[in-house]
């Protein structure tokens, strides 16, 4: 079998994804552990530009396939696609975004080659000589270092776990264009997307985001997150998918994969348990304060201060302590 690390990007609206990016530079990590070629390809139609892109940026080789009809993402057409051109490549790794999207497409495509499948990969180690991949168990309280005796293994990369490089590689890599005819699926048939008119409320460009989660208890509570807040200049409410569904606040307001990704320098998660899904969207904050009353919160191992206490007492005593006047 051919010694690859396949990369497959994600991109849309004619725009390679950042996350991109960073499942280049897991790729690149673990090719320091098992000596591999790095391979990206890319679908879509058109899918020139896009090739072009991660050419120059990279510096890898990259397989331009041109699927007629595939504007926009369609997950039966990315494992029909992808699995005729990874027999015949035969890479030993295929590394994915862990975004709605390769979680739509990869566990699919890894049944029809016959690989393993490890989600939601933060990190890469190797123990015993072997080469093990960490992700998060139990709802993020604790992780677990995956190996697998399978030829192959696809990989969905968690977003902000590897740093990608910012910078152009200094020679482009060679592309390879081909087409690929894939007959829609009965099962499922695209009717095109319907984009959402939610825009970030401000939660990406502010420097201090305080997020509430489930642990707030209830609506009301909201109240005491927008005061807490208002301590801080240049910041903003956000908070986890359940709060946000439950309409206590904005979608336009919801970090994590299926909503916003945020670096702000101050990260206060209020109630927040740290499931993966929303610690993804955060994880990248310069410093990370979290408020819960569950000392073994999943949210306390990405965070830089940890306090054990009921949101609700130990907000209204901080408002107050910073509020009160001191003496000179």
């Amino acid at each position: 079998m051919t010694s690859t690390i396949l990369v497959i990007a994600e991109h849309a609206d004619g725009q390679i994804r950042p996350v991109t990016g960073e499942i280049v530079a897991c790729a690149r990590q673990l090719q320091q552990l098992q000596p591999a070629d790095i391979r990206i390809v890319v679908l879509g139609d058109p899918v020139e530009t896009l090739a072009e892109t991660l050419s120059q940026k990279t510096g890898l080789p990259v397989d331009a396939i041109r699927t007629p009809h595939l504007a926009e993402y369609h997950g039966d057409t990315y494992r029909d696609v992808l699995t005729d051109f990874i027999k015949e490549l035969q890479p030993r790794y295929i590394c994915a975004a862990h975004t709605s999207q390769g979680l739509d497409f990869a566990p699919g495509l890894a049944v029809r080659i016959k690989a393993a499948c490890i989600t939601g990969v933060e990190a890469i180690v190797e123990a015993d000589g072997e080469i093990c991949f960490t992700r998060r168990i139990c709802g993020g309280k604790l992780t677990a270092d995956i190996a697998s005796p399978n030829a192959q293994i696809v990989l969905s990369v968690l977003p902000g776990s590897f740093s990608a490089d910012s910078s152009n590689a200094t020679t482009a890599g060679a592309i390879c264009y081909r087409t690929a005819i894939s007959e829609t699926s009965a099962r499922t048939i695209p009717c095109g997307v319907l984009r959402s008119s939610v825009k970030a409320s401000g939660i990406t460009e502010a420097d201090v985001v305080v997020a509430a989660g489930r642990g707030i208890g209830d609506r009301e509570n909201i109240a005491l997150i927008h005061r807490l807040t208002a301590l801080f200049s240049g910041s903003a409410v956000a908070g986890s998918r359940i709060v946000c569904d439950q309409g206590w606040l904005d979608y336009a307001q919801q970090v994590g994969v299926t909503g916003f990704s945020v670096q702000p320098a101050l990260y206060i998660a209020c109630g927040i348990s740290g499931a993966v899904q929303h610690v993804s969207g955060m994880r990248a904050s310069g410093f990370i304060v979290s408020i819960n009353s569950d000392p073994n919160a999943a949210i306390f191992n990405v965070s830089d201060i940890c306090i054990v206490e009921d949101l609700k007492t130990f907000i209204p005593l901080f408002i107050e302590t910073a509020t009160s006047p001191h003496p000179d």
